[in-house]
């Protein structure tokens, strides 16, 4: 069939899966949906929806793990504190790219950063009676919004699309007064508008956590990815920013997906705050027998889970952290790749009448990344979706992400040459034609 697609083709295949409304459905079932109708297509669809990694992974993991397999480490258990030489790597590259001193003991190697996620929501939890909520500041990466739900853990969010700057403080102490709050969670540049947080809206995170106990659970998935300065060289400013600078209750999440397009081996860090590792909770202690934060962390929470991540794998991620250091390996050199892919393709959006939708961070525009948000005149998340769809653009709404704004998160990484960009541009241009 040619593109655009009939509306009854829509249909039929959203009956199929049972879906009644394509704006509430999973990154997984748009995907789906997507590489349906595809399959009817008589050309290959633009796929925006997926977080996948777009460049290859980082050779010196991939020569690290083939040596860890080779001298048999798939063999032993892996320690669920993590390799010795991981955590001291890790230690040194978040002083070299974050400009934060994290004790070696303090980070543990996770099945990727969404067990540290998780596992951090399931303690903090549990630390304090009355503190059983999480904050979610949003659009956010949707997985984590269905983590607590999973858990069985009440969980508020809120759109911070009019809740910039100081009028950040007043949202943020409305949830934290209430005295409920057990953490927070956003991610930094952020997934999926990415927007990136101020200097001065880190500290008032910090300082509000540190008033009204709360920790901070901060995702630096995409680290050193906001190009409009140079974060790439180690042990020099400027550095990515983090709220760690201004509180002592934080665990920084770090994957190496996305630094090192190292995705299909899982592996990512929980890195403790040094103060918060060591902090005991009488809750803990009564509830299971450790009262030390990190020490439960660890003990309890991982081991029951997973009994430590992927041996070979941390090995991986250990030479990779290692070759980024000694300048061997320029991560930011390579993550590049992606700003150029969003400038492009930005382009070819607002050339088709569509806009960003999280467009400024303040007073700066936000900056060409991994991800990036459009809309459409005054379309509805419905409408739109549906009229991409059949025009061969596979992308999520934004109300999957906890937005209140009409529109859809692009992802660039699949966009990986001219004859991409091409073929974007010509759908783009029959979704006009057809709406209009």
């Amino acid at each position: 069939m040619k593109l655009p697609l009939s509306q009854s083709v829509l249909n039929k295949e959203l009956r199929e899966l049972g879906i009644d409304d394509i704006s509430h459905t999973t990154i997984r079932q748009c995907a789906m949906i997507g590489s349906m109708l595809e399959s009817q297509s008589d050309e290959p669809f633009t796929h925006l929806e997926f977080g996948v990694p777009g460049i290859p992974p980082c050779p010196y993991g991939i020569e690290a793990q083939k040596k860890a397999l080779d001298e048999g480490k798939c063999s032993i258990y892996p320690s669920v504190q993590g390799l010795p030489e991981l955590k001291q790597n890790a230690s040194r590259f978040i002083k070299a790219f974050i400009d934060v001193d994290i004790d070696p003991k303090c980070i543990v190697p996770t099945v990727g950063s969404m067990q540290g996620s998780l596992t951090s929501i399931l303690e903090c939890s549990q630390l304090q009676p009355g503190k059983d909520t999480i904050l979610y500041i949003c659009p956010g990466f949707s997985a984590h919004g269905r983590q607590p739900d999973i858990l069985g853990i009440k969980n508020v969010w809120f759109d911070i699309y009019e809740y910039r700057a100081e009028k950040l403080r007043d949202k943020l102490e409305s949830y934290f007064k209430e005295g409920n709050i057990a953490a927070i969670l956003y991610s930094n540049p952020n997934n999926p508008a990415w927007i990136c947080l101020t200097e001065e809206e880190l500290q008032v995170i910090g300082e509000l956590a540190t008033q009204y106990d709360v920790i901070v659970l901060e995702d630096i998935a995409y680290l050193c990815m906001d190009f409009r300065k140079d974060l790439s060289v180690p042990f020099e400013p400027p550095f990515q920013s983090t709220v760690a600078r201004y509180t002592d209750n934080y665990v920084i999440l770090l994957s190496g997906s996305k630094i090192f397009s190292y995705a299909g081996e899982r592996i990512g860090l929980a890195c403790i705050g040094n103060n918060l590792y060591k902090r005991e909770y009488p809750g803990l202690k009564e509830k299971w027998g450790i009262s030390r934060f990190g020490d439960n962390f660890i003990l309890n929470y991982l081991y029951v889970n997973t009994s430590g991540a992927s041996h070979s794998a941390q090995y991986a991620l250990s030479a990779m952290l290692e070759a980024s250091l000694d300048g061997r390996y320029n991560f930011v050199k390579e993550l590049r790749n992606y700003g150029m892919r969003a400038h492009h393709s930005r382009e070819i959006f607002e050339q088709n009448g569509f806009r960003l939708v999280y467009d400024k961070d303040m007073n700066q525009t936000i900056g060409d990344g991994f991800f990036y948000t459009v809309t459409y005149k005054d379309m509805d998340n419905r409408t739109l979706l549906e009229a991409l769809l059949r025009c061969g653009v596979v992308a999520i709404p934004l109300n999957t992400t906890g937005s209140k704004q009409f529109g859809i998160r692009v992802c660039v990484s699949r966009l990986l040459n001219d004859w991409d960009f091409q073929r974007l541009d010509r759908h783009l241009k029959l979704f006009v034609k057809l709406v209009s």
